[in-house]
């Protein structure tokens, strides 16, 4: 397997990983021996488990990211932003990425996973707030939204019967973020 084969292959077994126990749960050793490979050659391409930790958890964010920027086109406001929430919707089914965001949350005692985080989610305001060209109280209440749907997604709220998780799982229709603006919300 070539380097870069191997680098990916990792990244994906580390995703997993860290998805299910964290900074601190997850184990480069448990990681090692799925890949086929020693510990030290993780800390050879990555130099120490925070660093493997920062770079699966920022993709995860990245990933999030560029599919909201990539659905919307040239739609702007609203429509951007119903389209953006249509993309994060799908993006629901990929359960470990979003548990690597709340593992990332999770992680914020630490100085630089905290700096990472912080610069993850900035990244994702600035992309919303830079193509919907709305105001800060709207994308406040979308992300809002979509951190709610990150937490439904990790209680794999879908398996559960009862009253509040259908009312978790209700889709967000188009128009709901309308009247929720800086103007109304003083």
């Amino acid at each position: 397997m070539s380097g870069a084969d191997r680098r990916k292959q990792v990244l994906e077994i580390a995703a997993v990983e860290f998805a299910g126990g964290g900074l601190h749960g997850a184990s480069t050793e448990a990681i090692a021996r799925r890949a086929g490979i020693t510990q030290a050659y993780i800390f050879r391409i990555f130099g120490t488990k925070k660093a493997l930790f920062l770079e699966v958890m920022t993709a995860s964010f990245e990933r999030l990211t560029e599919g909201m920027r990539e659905v919307v086109g040239e739609a702007t406001g609203q429509e951007a932003l119903r389209l953006m929430g249509s993309r994060y919707y799908e993006l629901l089914s990929d359960r470990s990425s979003l548990l690597l965001q709340l593992q990332g949350f999770a992680a914020c005692g630490d100085p630089e996973v905290r700096g990472a985080v912080r610069e993850s989610f900035g990244r994702m305001w600035k992309t919303i707030a830079d193509i919907t060209g709305l105001d800060a109280v709207t994308i406040k209440a979308f992300l809002a939204f979509g951190m709610l749907l990150n937490n439904v997604a990790a209680l794999e709220v879908s398996e559960v019967i009862e009253p509040w998780a259908d009312g978790v799982q209700t889709r967000i229709q188009p128009g709901l973020f309308d009247h929720i603006t800086s103007e109304t919300n003083r």
